[in-house]
C-alpha cells in the first residue's frame, strides 16, 4: 500500500510541476534584408527605341534632367534635333508650358545647334531638359509636371518616361530641350595593314 500511495504523490508532484511551468515564449526569426525597389526597364518600342531619364541635379535653384535614348532594335537609328516633351499632371491632364529649344532665358551652356546622330543597335545619345523652379507671382498656382512624354524628335510617336520626381517649374512656365548628342564615341577604323612586302623580304634592295 506504501508503494502505490508513494507512486500516487509522486505522479501529483509531477502534474503539479509541469503545469506550473512556463511554455517557452516563441522567439520570431530575424528580419530579413529588403533589396532596394529598382524601376523595371521599359520595354524596346516599335521603332527600336528606349527612353528614360538618368536623374535630375538641383543648384540655385536650376534643375536638369537627363534623357537617354537607346537604340534597343537591329536596325540604325537615325536623330537630329531636340526631344519633343509634353508635361501631364497627377491626374495625366496636359500642363500648359512654352518649351524652348535650347535654354535660353534660363541659363547658359545648353544651346548647341543639333547635329546628325546616327546610332547603331546599342547606341545612346542624351539629352537634357532644364527649367527653374522659381515662384514670382503668388497668385499663380505653381506648376508641377507628375508625368512625361517624350518623342524623339517632333512628329515622330511620343512614349511615357518614368520619372524619380516632379519637374517642378514653380510660375516660370518654361521648360527648355538640349538638342540630342551621341554619347557613345564615334566608332574608329583601324589603319589598313601595309600592302608592300616587310622589311625582311628578299629584293633587289634588299638582297640576302
Amino acid at each position: 500500500m506504501r508503494s502505490v500511495a508513494a507512486g500516487t504523490g509522486l505522479l501529483a508532484a509531477l502534474t503539479l510541476l509541469a503545469a506550473c511551468t512556463r511554455a517557452p515564449t516563441p522567439v520570431d526569426p530575424p528580419p530579413q534584408p529588403t533589396a532596394p525597389a529598382v524601376s523595371p526597364t521599359p520595354p524596346c518600342t516599335p521603332e527600336g527605341i528606349r527612353i528614360t531619364e538618368t536623374g535630375v541635379s538641383a543648384a540655385m535653384g536650376l534643375r536638369a534632367m537627363g534623357l537617354e535614348l537607346v537604340n534597343c532594335g537591329n536596325q540604325p537609328y537615325e536623330l537630329r534635333g531636340y526631344p519633343a516633351v509634353r508635361l501631364r499632371d497627377a491626374d495625366g491632364d496636359p500642363i500648359t508650358v512654352r518649351i524652348v529649344p535650347g535654354a535660353t532665358g534660363i541659363t547658359s551652356g545648353f544651346d548647341a545647334s543639333p547635329t546628325r546622330v546616327v546610332l547603331r543597335p546599342g547606341g545612346r545619345a542624351g539629352a537634357a531638359l532644364l527649367w527653374r523652379n522659381t515662384v514670382t507671382d503668388a497668385t499663380v498656382v505653381a506648376t508641377e509636371g507628375r508625368q512625361l512624354d517624350v518623342a524623339p524628335v517632333t512628329g515622330r510617336p511620343a512614349h511615357p518616361v518614368t520619372l524619380d520626381g516632379p519637374i517642378d517649374l514653380g510660375t516660370t512656365g518654361r521648360l527648355g530641350v538640349s538638342a540630342w548628342k551621341r554619347r557613345d564615341p564615334e566608332p574608329t577604323t583601324q589603319p589598313a595593314e601595309p600592302s608592300g612586302p616587310p622589311s625582311s623580304a628578299v629584293t633587289p634592295d634588299n638582297p640576302l
